[in-house]
């Protein structure tokens, strides 16, 4: 067994693109990074010129099904579709079966993911009801050594303000206790912020089987009116919020102001709502149907107008893998909601900052040039790390040796025949994408 020495990479930090040489020991540790660093006869040495370096990158919302719904996916084929899309740490939900709102159930899924190697995962816990809530305080303050353990894989806590996969809508009597236990004992705290209400209102009023009413079932206006509602909780509380899977201008515009006001409110977009559109519904089918929901191109560019000013923290895939089957059968408006994603995150968004904007085979359409390669590690790596406080290594000197090697300029084409995760399919059939992974080095 030899040392590792990656010779003329482009390590991508906070401060830019640097190329260095990057000696890796023995112990899986990065022992030096050095412009230039000597051949070492104890070394094997990797020529990675021309390709650049990311630590292994957060996706800090993901659905991996297990336990419960197994023939969906499990922890080891959507840990390989992870790894294999350059992604080392996931942070898991709770509407599994059983959800995660106990503390044996939270142990169950820590027992199962300590049988997988390389893709570190931690699980926010979720709260329905007044007894999840006393057990959340036990399991943060609890003083043995399990509840001590545990707690070291749990990120914080999930609410869904209305209903999706898995129905875990909390009780609206008891979410500003939420609000306010989280702020007191500094839990994170991640909303699915939609107006059950609303919701209800438009879901009533609805006469067409299409899929594509699905958007119009759950309109911009739920999500704003969710979203103002949580961020007058913070307001009231002090509680550090997290938006997931943010879709709208509205809910844009909400969240850079609450930033203008000192607020400790932070949000994600994801990678469907970036690269599609509710025009895809025709080619797409079920396969585009979500919560929230696709919307219009206009709340699109609103989304990217937002990782452009600052306003959104992170890019998380909500990876949400259906079987086919499930997509395919019964009442489109009653398929499941939800679309896999965490292996093709990392690509698309390569493709942007490579100044080509993924699309269809046989197309290419030139990007603004605005997103840039330390945008990705600031969406993908950074912001979440410090958000939920997972302690993940960059590359740097004594840090494990976690990182993920690219070839920018390497187009090809997404398949699902290709990619790792159990359900087999991908809303991005057939699109090409500029940025290749090479290999990635989990140690």
């Amino acid at each position: 067994m030899k040392k590792i020495l990656l010779r003329g990479g482009s390590i991508v930090s906070e401060s830019g693109v640097q190329v260095s040489d990057v000696l890796i020991g023995l112990d899986g540790k990065i022992e030096m990074i050095k412009k230039t660093i000597q051949d070492h006869k104890d070394a094997e040495v990797s020529d990675v010129s021309g390709k650049l370096l990311f630590p292994l990158l957060i996706d800090c919302h993901v659905h991996f099904r297990e336990p419960g719904m197994e023939h969906k996916a499990t922890m080891q084929t959507e840990a390989a579709a992870a790894l294999a899309g350059g992604v080392g740490t996931v942070c898991e939900m709770p509407n599994t079966i059983p959800p995660t709102v106990t503390i044996a159930a939270l142990a169950d899924k820590v027992r199962r993911a300590e049988k997988i190697a390389g893709c570190r995962m931690l699980f926010f816990f979720g709260v329905t009801e007044a007894a999840h809530l006393l057990t959340l305080k036990e399991l943060w303050t609890g003083t043995s050594m399990e509840l001590r353990r545990l707690k070291q894989h749990c990120c914080g806590v999930k609410l869904y303000l209305d209903h999706s996969t898995g129905d875990q809508k909390v009780d609206g009597g008891i979410v500003e206790e939420i609000f306010r236990a989280c702020a007191e004992l500094k839990i994170p705290l991640v909303a699915h912020c939609e107006d059950p209400e609303i919701n209800s209102k438009f879901q009533k009023s609805n006469s067409s089987t299409d899929v594509s009413a699905h958007s119009s079932m759950r309109p911009p206006e739920s999500e704003a009116a969710s979203i103002e509602y949580a961020i007058g909780m913070v307001r009231k509380t002090g509680a550090a919020f997290h938006i997931a899977h943010l879709s709208t201008k509205q809910g844009i515009d909400l969240v850079r102001a609450a930033k203008k006001e000192g607020l400790p409110v932070t949000c994600e977009v994801a990678p469907h709502h970036l690269f599609l559109t509710a025009d895809d519904y025709a080619s797409l089918g079920t396969f585009a149907k979500m919560n929230p929901p696709l919307r219009s191109g206009e709340h699109r560019d609103a989304l990217w107008k937002g990782i452009e000013d600052g306003t959104v923290d992170c890019i998380a895939t909500d990876h949400a893998p259906h079987t086919k089957d499930e997509k395919l059968s019964g009442e489109p408006l009653k398929a499941p909601s939800g679309v896999p994603g965490v292996e093709t995150m990392l690509p698309l968004l390569l493709s942007v900052a490579a100044g080509k904007w993924p699309s269809v085979s046989g197309k290419r359409v030139t990007g603004s040039g605005k997103f840039t390669y330390t945008d990705i590690l600031r969406l993908c790596f950074i912001n979440p790390n410090r958000i939920f406080s997972l302690g993940a290594s960059g590359i740097a000197e004594k840090n494990p040796a976690k990182i993920v090697i690219v070839d920018p300029t390497k187009e090809w084409l997404i398949e699902a025949k290709n990619l790792h995760s159990k359900c087999g399919w991908t809303p991005y059939e057939g699109w090409r994408v500029t940025g290749k992974i090479g290999q990635v080095i989990a140690k």
